[in-house]
């Protein structure tokens, strides 16, 4: 990205408050900050998922035997009639 000087960035600021006036910029200007807060979070929790181990594949066999105690531990524990 080029380099910015002080002039362009006041004619920049100067395009901003004629485009959108000097009562909406502050709150434009809050309401980006909070979206680049949100977004920060969001990113850097997808950064410590990625550090997570990841857990070894499960074969079909593996996950069909889970689901069946599964279901046994259900079926003792619902009442019987």
């Amino acid at each position: 990205m080029a380099d910015l000087g002080a002039g362009e960035i006041l004619i920049i600021v100067l395009v901003l408050v004629v485009l959108f006036g000097s009562k909406k910029l502050p709150d434009m200007a809050r309401s980006i900050g909070r979206s680049l807060r949100v977004f920060k979070a969001e990113t850097g929790k997808l950064r410590e998922d990625d550090d997570e181990p990841q857990t070894r594949p499960v074969s079909l066999e593996e996950q069909a035997r889970l689901l069946e105690e599964q279901a046994a531990r259900l079926r003792a524990q619902a009442p019987q009639s």
